[in-house]
């Protein structure tokens, strides 16, 4: 029986060495600690089978067990502390800054498509003398309709059309035209004023739509201003955005608040007025409505409209910067997508 523990306490020596040996990290040696010296290791079993022995053969075997068991831990603690400094050196290593490298330069943000086009609609209007105003976007019912002579049965007074906010008859403002009423209270004629900013929907989000987007609404007022005038501003505009060759035309429509009205076409940016599947063959595209101010906005400020007279016309930022940098999808200027922005 003293033969077999000889065997096994020779089998443990050539085992610890192995494994030993194979160790590289403090986290294996921890381990390794553990299977032969801790409290269940392999080293206190083989003491505990030494029960069915005699008293002489326990003597001997212990004797034999002993100095390997010292010689094993020390050395184990004499690898242990070589291998913790080593890692220690690496990791010190890493976390170390050196200050002598150059420096990582800074990720620079990029301006969105829609800020880039209203700066450069605020720039242009700026230039013309208008003054900037963005104005409130919780608006009272006065200034977002009745004011802009939206009667009461008007359907954009739809709550499917409009975001209510139920305290004292708010809502979010469907259109920036509120400006133009919050600007004529506010200031005698002349008033040139623009407003560019967010405006709300209730629509479903689309290709083309988004219950939040965003407008430039400008007013004029002023004495002898006549629709050539409109014209003319809205030429300029269009031509600073899109470049002088360019082209404008202006078809009847209705809007509440101008008498007459128009929507204003330009010429396919894409086909340059030839016809393609952009501009449905046609050669042209919607990009904003107009109109000489209504007698009965300016008298619902305090205007005589028989001394003053006035434009007012009103575009979507949003479809501009689609068309002024070639983007299908509205869905692409909400997404916030790095890989878009940083094209800009």
């Amino acid at each position: 029986m003293a033969r077999v523990f000889s065997f096994m306490l020779e089998d443990l020596k050539s085992s610890f060495s192995r494994d030993l040996a194979a160790a590289s990290s403090v986290r294996e040696l921890l381990d390794l600690q553990s299977r032969y010296f801790g409290a269940k290791g392999a080293v206190k079993e083989l003491f505990k089978q030494l029960k069915s022995l005699s008293a002489e053969e326990k003597k001997e075997l212990g004797a034999a067990i002993n100095p390997f068991s010292e010689a094993a831990q020390a050395e184990l603690k004499e690898k242990l502390e070589r291998v913790s400094a080593r890692e220690d050196a690496e990791r010190e290593a890493r976390e170390t800054i050196d200050v002598t490298l150059p420096s990582r330069p800074p990720r620079l943000g990029h301006l969105h498509p829609i800020t880039i086009v209203r700066r450069e609609l605020e720039q242009i209007f700026r230039e013309m003398g208008y003054t900037i105003d963005p104005g409130p976007e919780v608006e009272s019912d006065w200034y977002n309709f009745e004011a802009l002579n939206f009667t009461p049965d008007h359907p954009a007074r739809d709550t499917q059309d409009t975001f209510f906010v139920d305290v004292d008859k708010l809502l979010l403002r469907t259109h920036t035209s509120n400006v133009q009423i919050r600007s004529m209270e506010r200031f005698q004629p002349p008033v040139k004023v623009l407003s560019a900013g967010r405006v709300f929907r209730r629509d479903e989000i689309t290709m083309r739509r988004s219950p939040m987007f965003h407008q430039c609404e400008g007013l004029l007022v002023d004495k002898g201003i006549h629709i050539g005038h409109l014209r003319a501003t809205l030429e300029h505009m269009v031509r600073r955005l899109f470049g002088s060759d360019a082209k404008m035309r202006m078809r009847p429509s209705y809007f509440p608040f101008t008498e007459p009205s128009a929507e204003v076409d330009m010429s396919c940016i894409f086909c340059k007025g030839k016809g393609c599947g952009t501009c449905s063959q046609t050669g042209w595209m919607e990009i904003l409505g107009c109109g000489m101010v209504h007698p009965q906005v300016l008298r619902n400020v305090g205007i005589d409209p028989e001394q003053w007279s006035g434009f007012a016309f009103g575009l979507g930022i949003d479809r501009v910067a689609m068309l002024k940098f070639d983007i299908p999808n509205i869905r692409t200027l909400f997404e916030n997508d790095l890989r878009v922005l940083q094209q800009f």
